[in-house]
């Protein structure tokens, strides 16, 4: 299945380019119509069924997903918002083909096992009202028994938002050609439930035309830097993770752990004096490095494959000219910045480099980028402008985290737990990041890779998850994205 997540002006434009190219929006309503009833039909027996049709071509996808239910012996029929006679269109056409039982949509109907939302699609932009809000309200309780078309009704399409805060959820949500950025934004996507992707038949060029630059995280879209059998340390790369001072030294070594279990061959902590028993009596295979000094931080910017700074790193001025010391090194390493390197440095009025990356949560972002957060319409926006901005990769934590190049390629993760919610789970992110730039990855597609890892060990742990848990489980998940034919060696 594709990745590419395509807008609402996107896909105004898919279907206006389809219609140029011979493929009419009649043609793409049947073909959405008949998907949604394939889905409908792969996952329920059947049972009463009301689909809800809007005045628009998404109520036009579900007076043909109606037909198509009919067709196949179930018992369904069709509450419209507007009267019959009113629509326009391809809808008219499509309601016109409906032979079955068709009502008011204020009509309370309770036989309905299964309720079907095709009242407005992902291009609304005015929040329910009237009987269509009615529906949301007294349906919102029993989402298990919702399909909704496109997105649930109410959802703002490219913000993954309640207009309103008023809107359907769903169980199943059938969509078509790509998703939506509602699909992978929350709320948006806690809301849709499952996800459905239907192709549709719209012309590849046309799809292709429209140039997405925002994807899915998944493993298709990179690649691991697997050793090659005669790989040595140095060749995997040399991370170095910044410590605080004594007594918050916990967190950089989360980092350096981390880094280790990512791949990287050799991992330094570098710590201050006053931490460095503390660090050495808690450290094995990683090592420890003494910093006194600015010229310290600067050396180390300038030896490591890659560099973090900021897990518990503390806030003073004079880790602020440590901080400045790294930066400054020329040539240096990227920088994984996190934590305090990012209250240091906000707002962010440093221009970075391409190959470094700021890990910011939400109230780090607005602090880093407070005119960026304040005047974009949603995360995806937001991280785009802060990338294009600080010309580095940002990379903004939540459940829906969102990467984001300078060049404007974003991916947004949807793996996860709200279990990895706890202490110390950012610092872990901060070192797998570092590991893989270490190992030659560009750092966009490092974020990426780190992001999705650190999700899938959170599913996979759950409940009672701690920091240091995830770490401990990444093996078994890169053991299970490793190619056969280094499987096949390992095994023997």
């Amino acid at each position: 299945m594709s990745r590419e997540i395509i807008t609402v002006e996107e896909m105004r434009a898919i279907d206006a380019g389809s219609a140029a190219a011979g493929v009419p929006t009649r043609t793409l309503m049947e073909n959405a119509g008949r998907a949604v009833a394939d889905a409908i039909v792969a996952r329920f027996k059947p049972r009463p069924t009301a689909v809800l049709c809007g005045p628009g071509n998404n109520g036009g996808d579900g007076w043909v997903a109606a037909r198509y239910l009919l067709e196949r012996g179930w018992p369904v029929w069709v509450e419209t918002l507007v009267p019959r006679d009113t629509l326009k269109g391809d809808a008219k056409d499509a309601a016109a083909a409906f032979t079955g039982e068709t009502y008011a949509l204020s009509r309370d109907n309770p036989r309905a096992e299964l309720v079907v939302d095709a009242l407005f699609g992902a291009g609304l932009s005015r929040p329910l009202e009237g009987e269509a809000a009615r529906a949301a309200n007294a349906f919102w309780k029993r989402a298990d028994r919702v399909v909704a078309i496109d997105v649930p009704s109410g959802i703002d399409g490219d913000t993954g938002m309640a207009l309103n805060e008023i809107s359907f959820g769903a169980a199943l949500t059938v969509t078509f050609v790509s998703k939506k950025p509602a699909h992978v934004l929350m709320p948006g996507r806690a809301l849709c439930g499952e996800i459905v992707v239907a192709d549709i038949g719209a012309p590849e060029d046309v799809v292709a035309a429209q140039k997405v630059s925002l994807f899915e995280n998944d493993p298709s879209l990179w690649s691991l830097p697997w050793p090659e059998p005669d790989a040595h340390k140095n060749e995997r790369g040399h991370v170095i993770v910044a410590s605080g001072g004594r007594a918050r030294t916990g967190a950089a070594r989360l980092s350096a752990r981390a880094a280790l279990r990512g791949g990287a061959g050799l991992v330094t902590v570098l710590s201050p004096p006053d931490a460095l028993d503390e660090n050495a009596a808690q450290l094995t295979a990683i090592m420890v490095r003494e910093a006194r000094d600015e010229a310290a931080y600067a050396q180390a910017a300038r030896i490591a494959r890659a560099l973090v700074i900021g897990p518990a790193f503390g806030t003073s001025d004079d880790h602020y000219k440590l901080l400045l010391a790294a930066i400054g090194a020329e040539p240096r390493a990227p920088l994984v910045l996190d934590a305090d390197a990012l209250t240091l440095l906000s707002p962010i009025t440093h221009g970075f480099t391409s190959r470094d990356v700021l890990t910011p949560h939400v109230g780090e972002f607005r602090r880093a980028f407070p005119g960026i957060w304040s005047s974009s319409s949603n995360r995806i926006d937001a991280t785009r402008a802060a990338a294009a901005y600080a010309r580095c990769v940002v990379l903004l934590k939540g459940p829906d985290t969102v990467i984001a190049a300078p060049d404007g390629r974003a991916i947004v993760n949807t793996t996860g737990s709200p279990f990895l919610a706890t202490a110390g789970s950012g610092d872990v992110l901060a070192g797998l990041i570092a590991a893989l730039i270490s190992q030659g990855m560009e750092s966009f597609e490092a974020a990426a890779v780190a992001v999705w890892l650190h999700g899938k060990a959170g599913e996979r742990l759950g409940p009672g998850l701690i920091a240091e848990d995830v770490t401990e489980i990444l093996p078994a998940i890169l053991n299970d994205l490793a190619p056969m034919d280094l499987k096949a060696a390992l095994n023997g």
